[in-house]
């Protein structure tokens, strides 16, 4: 297997890991947000980590799928 592979299977499992460890903290913050969302106008409890992590997985999620139909085309 060459290198570009293992890079490929590293993005993904790293970033799965990433994701997973980060998932506690997010649903706490979520959390948070809902039972002080009176607060929540005063920025003191602010979404936009939660929406900024969600948006991330998005991402990871489009490149590792890119990453794994590039892989089976370069691979056949």
């Amino acid at each position: 297997m060459n290198l570009l592979l293992w890079i490929k299977v590293g993005f993904i499992i790293v970033g799965f890991f990433v994701l997973i460890s980060m998932k506690k903290y997010m649903e706490k913050r979520v959390a948070l947000a809902i039972e002080y969302k009176d607060i929540m106008e005063g920025k003191q409890i602010s979404p936009y980590p939660v929406v900024w992590w969600i948006w991330g997985a998005v991402l990871w999620g489009v490149i590792s799928i890119f990453l794994i139909a590039w892989s089976f085309s370069a691979y056949t």
